[in-house]
């Protein structure tokens, strides 16, 4: 079948175009356009792909293709497939999703304000629409303490003396409607005077309060005048916030988009600078490459029915259709609609705030778990492993000079350490220290035990990770081949601050992985893991060595012993110490007992003891 297609593909003009992707039962599972369709449709079927993309590929048993007159309308082709056909692959937001509106019942006994995400033709006024839900629900509350309307669930006339009034009438934020002395004209009264802030004509509300409480002062109802005045207070704090309040929506709308255990896709909406509202998506990781994701989800996010476009849109990468898609939201929202990529100044900041906002989102809403295994996906693909790395292996080498030399293993399932499947190893008859050699004998012989069938060591890494070069991971490639075994061995390679900045393979190809950070971190973490080992193993069996010494001398126990370590730092410097220097650090009593033990009679048969035997 892939020949089949790839025949077709090859077959195709080099015109712009939308290609539909079909399964076997004839349904679209993927929609795309192209400047030229033969050359992105038949990158389909050549080559590797990233994972996601070739299980796309694998479910393709057809495909169709409708020429375009030109680009642009290639894209429109493509937006409106996407929504007819909602294909599995395609980025697809939310269709009822839009900028909130406030509603406002008004012919109602007693209006009340809500949150819509559209307009329908039901004989209500609608506000709006603004830039997100948090503002908006600040915009009402802020409305209702302003003018002691009520902000809580209450319904009337139902509630109306059923209950004591709620802790807003006792703050005095609220005028409390649900008293029976209250009438149904003030409360209307009171709404008309909000829809008229939310109008953008406090102004004419300011004025005419102002004129309602004069005359009540004329009238001596001083109460009522009194009442007005705190009113038109209110209504004058506002005044502040009248700009949001009344704007239909931002005039800079700042995008990010970022990848990781899912991906985000985050709208900040500013309005002179300032930040008013902001919009997130969260989603799968897309088939496309970061600037074709962006223009689709620009595309889908602006040519939804949401009622509101800004001026300008700040995006964090220049995309191909730049001029296609400017011209087709110019269009939707019936006027001028920019496209930007800052590189610099204050614009480049709101960016960086999207793209941070972007992040904070991802971290927020995934698990751990899902980013441990986002990171490992990373690595699979880096790599080029056949098999997810959930479970790697990583050795490295420790030794005194000459002699000491041990071997450690650590082992990270899915990221995270398994220290009862830790190993260490006591390297034997080696004269002299030789880290090659000491890697090839850690390496048999873990591996020997895999082939014997030890239960202990009877799972196989997905990913082996070598402390070194180049030489090292050659060096542990050979050990296996000699055991008849194939792993994907890596060198771990550090730099100059002794963290490891890539990893390489036997015949000396390097994979970068400072570029994502996570990656770093994991494999810095895997190196230092199994560096501490290898070294804390090492100390164990000099602390031993030494302590079976000195263990031996009367009176001398592991506080003592300890002591002595610590101030002359080997067994030698202590034996070769007189009582003096030994009475500094010891009761005089003990460090006698200590001179005599190597000095006296029985001195001639005391000795270091070797090195101890391997354990594994």
């Amino acid at each position: 079948m892939l020949e089949t297609l790839r025949e077709k593909a090859n077959n195709l003009p080099q015109l712009p175009g939308v290609y539909i992707m079909l399964d076997i039962q004839g349904q679209v599972i993927y929609v795309g356009k192209a400047k030229k369709l033969k050359n992105r449709v038949s990158s389909y079927f050549h080559g590797e792909h990233l994972p996601k993309v070739a299980a796309m590929v694998e479910k393709v048993a057809d495909f169709n293709v409708i020429v375009a007159d030109s680009e642009f309308e290639a894209l429109v082709l493509e937006n409106s497939l996407i929504k007819r056909h909602k294909p599995h692959y395609n980025i697809l937001l939310k269709d009822d999703k839009g900028y909130p509106y406030i509603r406002v019942d008004a012919d109602s006994d007693y209006p009340s304000m809500r949150i819509v995400n559209r307009r329908i033709k039901d004989g209500a006024r609608y506000f709006g629409p603004y830039g997100g839900r948090y503002q908006t629900r600040e915009i009402i509350a802020t409305l209702c303490k302003a003018l002691l309307l009520p902000d809580c669930s209450r319904k009337f006339p139902r509630d109306v003396g059923r209950e004591r009034p709620c802790l807003n009438y006792h703050m005095g934020s609220c005028a409390g409607w649900c008293l029976p002395d209250n009438k149904p004209e003030d409360y209307r009264s009171r709404m008309r005077q909000a829809m008229l802030i939310l109008d953008g004509k406090s102004e004419q509300l300011m004025t005419d309060l102002k004129r309602e409480m004069e005359q009540a002062a004329e009238e001596l109802r001083f109460e009522r005048a009194a009442e007005l005045r705190d009113r038109l207070r209110a209504v004058q704090g506002l005044t502040h916030k009248q700009r949001v309040i009344s704007t239909t929506f931002a005039d800079t709308d700042a995008i990010a988009f970022c990848r990781g255990a899912k991906s985000s896709f985050v709208i900040l909406h500013f309005v002179n600078g300032d930040l008013i509202g902001k919009d997130v998506e969260m989603m799968e990781e897309p088939l496309e490459e970061d600037g074709e994701a962006i223009s689709e989800l620009v595309r889908q996010t602006y040519t939804a029915q949401r009622g509101a476009w800004p001026r300008t849109i700040l995006l964090p990468c220049r995309l191909e259709d730049k001029e296609e898609l400017e011209r087709l939201l110019s269009e939707t929202a019936g006027h001028r609609v920019y496209l930007e990529t800052p590189k610099r100044g204050e614009r480049l900041r709101l960016i960086e705030s999207a793209a941070l906002n972007a992040r904070e989102e991802i971290q927020r809403r995934t698990t751990a778990a899902q980013r441990r295994s986002k990171t490992l996906e990373w690595l699979q693909k880096a790599l080029e492993l056949e098999r997810f790395p959930h479970r790697i292996e990583a050795f490295d080498i420790s030794n005194l000079g000459d002699t000491g030399i041990v071997a450690a293993m650590t082992v990270h399932v899915d990221g995270r350490p398994l220290k009862r499947d830790y190993r260490k190893f006591r390297i034997r008859d080696l004269a002299l220290r030789d880290d090659y050699a000491s890697m090839y004998q850690a390496i048999s012989r873990r591996f020997r035990h895999y082939v014997e069938g030890d239960e202990a060591f009877g799972v196989l890494p997905d990913l082996l990770l070598i402390d070194g070069g180049e030489t090292h991971a050659a060096t542990a490639q050979r050990a296996l081949s000699d055991l008849g075994l194939q792993l994907p061995v890596f060198g771990m390679v550090k730099d100059e601050r002794h963290r490891t900045r890539a990893l390489i393979t036997s015949d000396g190809r390097e994979i970068g992985i400072s570029g994502n950070q996570a990656v770093f971190a994991l494999i810095g973490s895997i190196q230092e893991e199994t560096h501490r080992s290898a070294i804390g193993y090492q100390r164990q069996l000099r602390g031993e060595s030494y302590g079976s010494v000195l263990d031996k001398i009367p009176g001398i126990g592991i506080q003592r012993r300890n002591q002595l370590l610590q101030s002359f730092k080997s067994v030698k410097a202590v034996r070769e110490a007189d009582v003096q220097a030994l009475s500094r650090v010891l009761p005089s009593n003990a460090a006698q007992a200590v001179y005599d033990y190597f000095h006296g009679e029985d001195a001639a048969c005391v000795s270091l003891p070797e090195q101890p035997e391997a354990e594994n």
